[in-house]
């Protein structure tokens, strides 16, 4: 259900550094689990969603 920032990079096909980028932004959904980030698989698909709908809207 939760996946690490290197999981979410090699499925996005970008780097990890890109990946904590989208978080801070707030443009990737991420949780705290005591020191680590997290991301849902929810989050993932949001995110692409959002990159086709701008892509659309364009």
């Amino acid at each position: 259900m939760l996946l690490k920032p290197e999981e979410v990079a090699e499925c996005l096909n970008v780097g990890r550094s890109k990946v904590y980028e989208l978080m801070r932004a707030g443009a990737l959904e991420s949780v705290q689990i005591g020191a680590c980030r997290r991301v849902p698989r929810a989050a993932v698909t949001a995110y692409v969603e959002s990159l086709r709908a701008n892509l659309v809207a364009s």
